[in-house]
Order: C-alpha cells, then structure tokens, then sequence
C-alpha cells in the first residue's frame, strides 16, 4: 500500500480526499474527506514526532535518541508546531529566583535533576 499523498504529482496543489473503500465489506464512500493536520508534515517531521512520542516528550531523551543538540530538538518541535497550524510559543526566561528555587528542589529531593535541567531550559 503506498502513503497517501498531500500534493499533486503535476501541479503541486493540495490533494483532496474524495473516495474510502472497506476491504472487508465492499463498501465505497464518495465525498470530500478530511484527513487531519498530522498530513500536513513531511516524512522528516513525522519520524521526529514519531521520535518525540517515544521518548515521552522528555528532550534530553530525544537528544540522545537522535544524536542532536537541545536547540535542534526545539527549532524541530517548533516547525512541526507551525506545521500543525499553532503558533509557536514565546521561550520563557528562567529569572535568578526561578533557578534558586529550582536548584533548591532537587536538593531537597522533591526533583530530580533531569526534570530540573528541562526546568532551568524553560520548560
């Protein structure tokens, strides 16, 4: 079976949906067929989504999974954020009194520090 394509192979105008069919009753419906925003990114996007899912949205996961730095991994959410149609939100900024507070968890013990580190990176 080949993956449904999202342009035109002659103009490169959007594709539309317009046919389903059941292999297992026979059924064929005809209309116009919404496929969903995840079509909307590239093969490149959806393995790193894909990538992303596996490692449970835990970036320092996803640095090593892929072998690509912190600032990578965000400029490649964030393309597939804007892919989707969302805007992408404004990076927040750690002040001295959030990162005190921060590093004093994790000496309590109420963090652990890959938690802290995602913490400290404006997560």
């Amino acid at each position: 079976m080949y993956p449904v394509m999202k342009r035109c192979p002659v103009c490169a105008s959007d594709l539309e949906v317009t046919r389903l069919y059941c292999r297992n009753c026979d059924a064929t419906l005809e209309g116009h067929f919404e496929l969903g925003r995840f079509y909307r990114l590239s093969p490149e996007q959806m393995k790193f989504v894909e990538t992303f899912i596996k490692c449970e949205g835990k970036i320092t996961r996803v640095e090593e999974e892929l072998g690509i730095s912190y600032p990578t991994v965000r400029s490649r959410l964030n393309e597939v954020i804007r892919a989707l149609g969302y805007e992408v939100p404004e990076e927040e900024v750690v002040t001295p009194e959030r990162r005190r507070e921060i590093l004093e968890r994790v000496q309590k013990g109420e963090i652990k520090a890959e938690e802290a580190a995602e913490l400290l990176r404006g997560k």
